[in-house]
Parts: C-alpha cells; sequence; structure tokens
C-alpha cells in the first residue's frame, strides 16, 4: 500500500510543479536559476547515460576494451563534437556500437 501513496505523492509534486507554470504566467526567474536550469538537460542525460556505459551489468565496473558500451560512448561522444549533428550522432553511435558488439561475439543471434 505504501508504494501506491509514494507515487500519489510524486505525481501530486509533478502536477502542482507543472501547473504552476500556467497558474502564473508571469512568474520569472532570477538570473541565477535561469543560468543555471540550461544545465539540468545535460546533467540528467550524463546521469542515465554514464552508469550504463561504465556498468553495463549494473553491478561490476567494466572500464577495458572488451566493454563495447563505454567504446561506443567514447566514438558517440566524439562524433558529437566533430559532427554537431543530433542524427549524425544517434546514426554514428549506434552504428559503432552494434559495429563493436559484432566483432566482440556479443550479439546474440
Amino acid at each position: 500500500m505504501s508504494y501506491w501513496w509514494l507515487i500519489f505523492g510524486m505525481m501530486a509534486i509533478t502536477f502542482v510543479l507543472r501547473y504552476s507554470l500556467f497558474a502564473w504566467p508571469d512568474l520569472s526567474f532570477p538570473p541565477l536559476v535561469r543560468q543555471g536550469l540550461h544545465y539540468v538537460p545535460t546533467a540528467v542525460l550524463t546521469a542515465i547515460v554514464v552508469p550504463g556505459m561504465l556498468l553495463p551489468d549494473g553491478e561490476h565496473w567494466a572500464l577495458n576494451l572488451s566493454n563495447a558500451y563505454l567504446l561506443a560512448g567514447l566514438a558517440t561522444i566524439a562524433i558529437a563534437a566533430l559532427t554537431r549533428h543530433l542524427l549524425a550522432t544517434i546514426g554514428g553511435g549506434l552504428l559503432v556500437f552494434f559495429l563493436l558488439r559484432w566483432m566482440m561475439g556479443q550479439l546474440p543471434v
């Protein structure tokens, strides 16, 4: 039963935060808060992606050359830095990842 209270609480907090922007349209944030909000997408994406690259099984660190997740992630970062093109980054990263998995014999057939 406590899970339902947790879900309801998260739902209520999310609703109040998002509704507040519609309820008070003239609400403006101080410049320091606005500047900090620019870093939120990068921080969230990093928090989601980096554990998958460094802990592919979810338990053990894999900082070696047989970790296709880490190598493909680094290649994707390089592609993004060089091209600054979202589609090229996604396609190139996926291509590198699957080629690495294929070359390492890690693809389930």
